[in-house]
């Protein structure tokens, strides 16, 4: 009689403990391959973090907007940018805006460090489309900012005193959405972020050698995530073959552009 009792509690527990597993498994976060012709990049998306803009991002990949598109902008010590142009550096049919999440990401703990990937937009915050950017440093300028009191107000940026009108501030401390970050393939990143570039007619930073996103999936079978440490210890940085090159018009600009295109991560001071 006990052990009929001992095994129907058994029974009860793996039960509960089955379908504890099972909604674990239900709401493991979504992963999004990214294979280009240097390599395959992996991210995983956090939509408790920015949900409206994962939501975006994968709308773009279920539709395949992003196969064919390129990095188009390429700044070692800063960021890799694409999903936006083709290889004729024409932007393509996007989707509408979405509300900038860069604050609601920031109170989740996702901020603009090396490794994860964050929307692109133009100076005025809800312009997010369809372009990102990876970051390949610690880039906490990129990271939403707290401002005093008053107008016009006074506050620090990147190591500088700004004093300027508190509508022009709130642009400059708006900050850009991080949504996820590289769980395999950095050492891919790390192979586009030194690529020689160029400029292209309005276009900075170009990469000379083209980088384009072969295909965009969602991965059914989702990997275990390794940090960027474990990714860089197993898979170190080597050349790989390239697309045909572009002609470049000019000599590259300098690390830090003068002033950032439309719909980019602006380097704000």
């Amino acid at each position: 009689m006990h052990l009929r009792k001992d095994l129907s509690a058994l029974v009860i527990l793996t039960a509960i403990l089955f379908c504890g597993v099972s909604r674990a498994a239900g709401t493991v976060n979504p992963q999004v391959e990214l294979k280009t012709n240097l390599g395959t990049v992996v991210l995983e998306l956090y939509p408790d973090a920015a949900p409206k803009t994962v939501k975006n991002f994968l709308q773009y990949v279920k539709s395949g907007f992003y196969n064919g598109t390129i990095f188009h902008r390429v700044i070692d010590n800063f960021m890799i940018q694409g999903g936006g142009m083709g290889k004729d550096l024409k932007d393509k049919k996007r989707n509408p805006t979405i509300p900038l999440e860069a604050q609601l990401a920031f109170d989740h703990g996702l901020k603009n460090d090396i490794g994860t990937i964050a929307m692109a937009r133009e100076e005025k915050p809800d312009t997010a489309n369809s372009e990102f950017f990876i970051n390949v440093a610690d880039n906490d300028f990129l990271n939403p900012a707290q401002l005093p009191e008053g107008d016009p107000v006074t506050f620090m940026r990147r190591g500088m005193e700004h004093t300027m009108p508190r509508a022009q501030a709130q642009l400059m401390a708006a900050g850009y959405a991080p949504f996820g970050r590289v769980i395999d393939g950095m050492d891919v990143v790390n192979k586009i972020k030194v690529l020689q570039t160029a400029q292209h007619h309005e276009h900075l930073n170009v990469p000379i050698d083209t980088v384009t996103i072969l295909s965009a999936k969602i991965l059914k079978v989702p990997l275990v995530p390794k940090t960027i440490e474990q990714q860089l210890e197993t898979k170190p940085v080597e050349p790989a073959p390239t697309e045909q090159p572009m002609q470049p018009l000019a000599p590259a600009e300098p690390v830090q552009p003068a002033a950032p295109e439309a719909a980019v991560p602006a380097q704000t001071n």
